[in-house]
């Protein structure tokens, strides 16, 4: 739902409704999901021998001599790199970093360990759209009624090909004039759709179909944790199917974004996130498809500019936990509709 998730808070862990108290309760999630391995900290001793080579004091003399430029500077040397120039000066300044460091590194053969090839060769971006509210009542169910896939390959730095299937809400079936005036979607539209759990069939069936878990490393990708943690949970319990394996662990865009370009929260809504990688949203903003190929773009950009986009969430026992920066990397699995709930 894009920005507008930034609107939403929640009853309690499984039933979401608007404005202030989920903001606090997101700040609390985001202290908790953030752990501390996520954080800059000194080196320990054990380390200390990893980064004796002298190729790190050219970085960290690179690195000064970056921070100590301008923007017209920085996006002089960019251009003269034949590197991408648009952005705030934060983000050329982490650019132009990130690409003398892989440089560097790539000189004394040490690639391996830091390359800036992702481990997984698609990306699934999904943003849902659900049933809301201008302001929700005590106990409000939001529904998923647009559930959009959009395809990154990693390789190309490309979107490949896209999903888009609406949904038929069962609990709140007539939508509200505000939900209808947000999301563009109508009720002829939802009514006419398939139930959750068909769909979910579809979208099963469509991974599938490009072999993603068998033959090629696939993620998950959202714009924060609502999506996952709260309105699929929610549905699949409206629906009384289990929480599918492929979507219990993703990627938090928002975490690594910050995380990356070293930016507080504030700054990493979408369209915040869009305008200062020099971009602008292209689209309908809540349409969930246009806000996944938006989602899309920006991942793209980060994997430009030396982003390892990596799992950073996922779900245990019903619960949002954080993923350690430290711990493997996984593929999610190859993808299948969960059971029935007993």
């Amino acid at each position: 739902m894009g920005d507008q998730k930034e609107n939403i808070n929640y009853q309690d862990e499984n039933q979401p409704k608007h404005n202030v108290q989920e903001k606090r309760d997101t700040a609390a999630q985001d202290k908790q999901c953030c752990t501390p391995d996520e954080k800059e900290k000194p080196h320990s001793a054990s380390n200390k021998s990893e980064f004796s080579d002298p190729v790190y004091k050219e970085i960290a003399l690179a690195n000064g001599h970056i921070n100590r430029m301008s923007k017209i500077e920085l996006s002089a040397k960019l251009a003269e790199l034949k590197l991408e120039t648009r952005g705030v000066k934060d983000v050329l300044k982490k650019r132009l970093k990130s690409y003398y460091k892989k440089q560097k590194l790539m000189q004394t053969v040490q690639t391996e360990s830091i390359s800036n090839d992702t481990y997984y060769k698609y990306i699934c971006v999904v943003d849902f759209e659900a049933t809301c509210e201008e302001s929700n009542p005590p106990g409000y169910l939001h529904e998923i009624i647009e559930f959009p896939v959009v395809l990154v390959n990693t390789h190309t730095l490309e979107i490949e090909d896209s999903f888009q299937q609406y949904v038929k809400p069962e609990v709140n079936s007539q939508l509200s004039d505000f939900c209808v005036q947000l999301t563009g979607i109508t009720q002829e539209t939802v009514d006419k759709a398939d139930t959750f759990p068909n769909v979910l069939q579809k979208v099963v069936d469509w991974l599938k179909e490009k072999e993603l878990g068998t033959k090629h490393k696939y993620a998950v990708l959202t714009d924060g944790s609502w999506d996952m943690s709260k309105f699929l949970n929610i549905q699949c319990h409206i629906s009384h199917i289990r929480y599918p394996q492929f979507a219990k662990k993703w990627i938090n865009i928002r975490k690594a974004y910050g995380n990356f370009y070293k930016v507080p929260r504030t700054q990493t809504k979408l369209t915040t996130m869009l305008g200062n990688l020099g971009m602008k949203y292209d689209g309908r903003p809540h349409c969930g498809l246009d806000d996944s190929r938006n989602i899309a773009r920006i991942a793209m950009r980060m994997l430009q500019d030396g982003c390892v986009l990596r799992v950073n969430e996922r779900m245990h026992a019903g619960q949002l936990m954080s993923v350690s920066s430290k711990a493997p990397v996984e593929g999610a699995p190859p993808p299948h509709c969960p059971h029935s709930r007993n």
